[in-house]
Formats: structure tokens, C-alpha cells, sequence
């Protein structure tokens, strides 16, 4: 008979299980491997690194730091940026722009002036970012979901379509219609059929799995000895302030969620794992943690706002690190597949954007910023090749562009009037 002991340890352990499941902490590496084209070495690698740093920051925080019941994992507002990195051959310099961004928000954290630095973003900026984050991961995206380009072998063949309507199907009808179980794990049932269709139609085989251990290390500096170029610094650190932003949303969803009034003090703790955890995270060729929203949802529908669960999803993400064949397994999922799963997964870091920008006050200088930022950051790319250099290299990135302008614009519409308004009125 169980006792109410056991029935309570039962219960976290199956929600421990569900957080991992839930997450999907391997669904970002997957999808950046396959676009960038990463062989299936380097692929497993920064699946099983991005489990192992996931688990030892969400550990660290449920334990020490934040001391929330929050699951870490990386941040998709990285995608793109280690996309066209993989695709230009450039890893081991984005590896090098993480660490670099990864320690200048640490040591902003530890002496308490990234909450300074976060007052400056506005939605209209915060927003305009987030949003063309996810209008440039629907360029990869497609092309997965399409298998590939114009051209390519097996772009847009019966085969491929299948495997990527199907699974986008799934992943869209369960999120909506689902109800419990199916509602939760759509992201992984669409997963699980759209590789047993790949397998039926002959498009995967899995026999190479046969050649990964059960047991193995990540490997440190994967891509080479870390490089350093500006620009793609700049770039990689507005990604990595917007997934701060991303985080700060998260802790107080978890603290509105808890009733709890969450401490300047417990966000700083929170800012410095994710950005320690980051760090570490370069080093083995993997991206930036940040705080997931999903499993904020998952406390509130299950009311089990336990840090025991969460604990054991931590640990658990850290034993899947060291099962190269687990990693190698999600590594050989065909694109089509990944592209039907990341389709509407996608979407959501545009709506995300959108209901950022919904909260900026709704006058003219914000529709100028958030108009015009958006446009430069689509058109202004797209002429980038009339620049050599350095120029050249900054126009060509349409996020860097977004943030440049929207920090430009608000600095000379917004901050800049009020500065000369209030000089003038402690003069009259």
C-alpha cells in the first residue's frame, strides 16, 4: 500500500520526468545543427552539451541561486546567429563572442548594474528584437521544412513533404486541440512519428548509432581555438540581452505563480548562473541558458510548485549529456522533420515579440521606432554587398541592424528631447 510519503515522491518524480520532456531542451540544438549543416560528430556534441550545462544551471538555481522551481535551457534567441555561423564556417568565433558576452553580463550581474542597463530597454525595443529574431529564424526554417533550397535534392519532393506536414500537423493540432497529455508533449509525439515515418519511407538510418557509446565526455573547444571578430560579438551580446529580458519575464512569472515577491537579490543570483553557465557552455562549442516560460506554464497547470521536481529534471538533463547515443539519436532526425516541428515552434517567438511591443505606450515615437527598425533590419541586408569591411559586415545582419536603429531612435526621439526638456525647465 502507498503511503502518502511515497505517493508525494511519486508524484514529484513523474513531474520531474514531465519537466524534462516538456522543455524540450534538445529541440534548439537539433535545429541549429541540421541547419548549419554540422556533421553528426559535432551535431551529438552540442546536443549532449546543451543537456549537461541546462542541468547543472537549473541544479545550481533551484538549489543555490534563484532558488525557483524554473528549468534552464537554451535560448532560441541564438539560433539564428549560430546558424549563419555554422554555415560560415565562423563556430569557433561565436564560441568566443558567448564567452566574451556571457562574462560582460556576469560581472554587470555581480556588481548589480545589469539592472541599470535593463531599465534603458524599452518594450519598443525589447519587442522589435525579439520580433525579428524569429522573422529571421523563418528563412532556416523553411528551408528544413522544404528540404533545402530551389534545386537541391529532394526539395520539396513527395518525401519531404510528408515527413514536414505531418509533423507541423501534429505539433499545431495538439497545441491547440490537445487536452493533457497530448497537449504537453505535442512537441515530442510529433517528434517520435515523424522519425517512424523516416524510417518507413527510408529517408534515415539508424544503424549509424551503433557507433556512439552509451557512455562519453562532450569535447572541449570543438570548433578550434576560440576567435574573435567585433561585429559578431556585438551581435551575439544583443542576443544575449535579449534573453536576459526573456529571463526577467520568467522569474516573475515563476514569483506570480509562487505569490511570492521575487528579490532584486534572488534575480541578480539568477542572472549570474544562466551567465556562468553560459560561459561554460562556450567552451564545449554549445549556446547560452536562459530561463524557460514553458515550464513557468507547466506549475501552473499542475499546481506542484515543488523545487524537488525541477531538481530532478536537472538531474536527469545532466545524465542524458553523457549518453553520446542519445544525443547522436536526436542529431540523425531528418530536416523535414525538425523544419514541421520548429514551423510553429517558431511562431512563437514573433507572438512573443508582439506582445512585448503591446505594452509600449502608443504615441508616435514609438510606432517611428518600431516601424522603421523593423523595416532597415529586413531591407537594409539585403544591399549590405555594396559595403566591403567592416560596414559591409554590420549592414549585412538584420538583428544588429533592428537593435542599432531601435537604440538610435530612441535615444534621439525619446531620451533626447526629455534631457533638453528638463534642462530647460531647471533653467526657467
Amino acid at each position: 500500500m502507498m503511503t502518502p510519503k511515497h505517493n508525494r515522491i511519486m508524484d514529484h518524480g513523474l513531474a520531474g520526468i514531465q519537466h524534462v520532456f516538456v522543455s524540450n531542451v534538445w529541440l534548439d540544438p537539433i535545429y541549429v545543427a541540421a541547419a548549419a549543416g554540422l556533421s553528426l560528430n559535432l551535431s551529438t556534441n552540442l546536443v549532449n552539451t546543451i543537456f549537461i550545462v541546462s542541468g547543472l544551471v537549473t541544479l545550481t538555481q533551484a538549489t543555490k541561486l534563484a532558488k525557483l522551481p524554473i528549468v534552464q535551457g537554451p535560448s532560441a534567441a541564438f539560433d539564428a546567429l549560430m546558424i549563419n555561423a555554422g554555415k560560415a564556417g565562423r563556430l569557433a568565433t561565436a564560441s568566443g563572442s558567448i564567452l566574451l558576452s556571457a562574462l560582460i553580463v556576469f560581472l554587470l550581474s555581480v556588481t548589480g548594474l545589469i539592472n541599470k542597463l535593463i531599465k534603458l530597454l524599452t518594450p519598443a525595443i525589447t519587442g522589435t528584437l525579439i520580433f525579428l529574431v524569429g522573422i529571421s529564424l523563418s528563412g532556416f526554417t523553411l528551408s528544413e521544412f522544404l528540404g533545402g533550397y530551389p534545386g537541391d535534392k529532394g526539395f520539396s519532393s513527395p518525401t519531404t513533404l510528408i515527413l514536414s506536414v505531418t509533423t507541423a500537423t501534429i505539433v499545431i493540432l495538439l497545441s491547440i486541440f490537445g487536452k493533457g497529455f497530448w497537449k504537453r508533449f505535442s512537441f515530442l509525439i510529433a517528434l517520435i512519428v515523424g522519425d517512424i515515418l523516416a524510417v518507413s519511407l527510408g529517408v534515415v538510418d539508424y544503424s549509424v548509432l551503433s557507433t556512439k557509446s552509451w557512455f562519453g565526455m562532450p569535447h572541449l573547444l570543438p570548433y578550434g581555438s576560440l576567435k574573435f571578430n567585433w561585429v559578431m560579438f556585438l551581435t551575439f551580446f544583443v542576443a544575449y540581452v535579449v534573453a536576459v529580458v526573456e529571463a526577467l519575464g520568467v522569474y516573475q512569472a515563476a514569483g506570480d505563480t509562487l505569490k511570492e515577491n521575487i528579490s532584486p537579490r534572488r534575480i541578480q543570483n539568477g542572472l549570474i548562473g544562466e551567465s556562468a553557465g553560459s560561459m561554460f557552455s562556450s567552451l564545449f562549442g554549445a549556446f547560452p541558458t536562459t530561463a524557460f516560460a514553458q515550464n513557468v506554464g507547466i506549475l501552473n497547470l499542475t499546481g506542484n510548485v515543488s523545487r524537488i521536481p525541477v531538481i530532478i529534471a536537472g538531474i536527469l538533463f545532466v545524465v542524458l549529456g553523457f549518453v553520446p547515443k542519445i544525443g547522436a539519436f536526436l542529431a540523425i532526425t531528418p530536416s523535414p522533420v525538425i523544419g514541421g516541428i520548429f514551423l510553429p515552434a517558431a511562431t512563437t517567438l514573433i507572438l512573443t515579440g508582439f506582445n512585448i511591443l503591446k505594452r509600449a505606450p502608443d504615441n508616435n515615437e514609438n510606432n517611428m521606432i518600431i516601424g522603421l527598425s523593423i523595416i532597415l533590419a529586413i531591407a537594409l541586408p539585403n544591399y549590405a554587398t555594396g559595403w566591403s569591411g567592416v560596414t559591409g559586415e554590420l549592414l549585412s545582419n538584420s538583428i544588429l541592424v533592428g537593435a542599432l536603429s531601435a537604440i538610435i531612435l530612441q535615444f534621439a526621439l525619446v531620451n533626447l528631447p526629455r534631457m533638453i526638456k528638463n534642462i530647460r525647465g531647471s533653467h526657467d
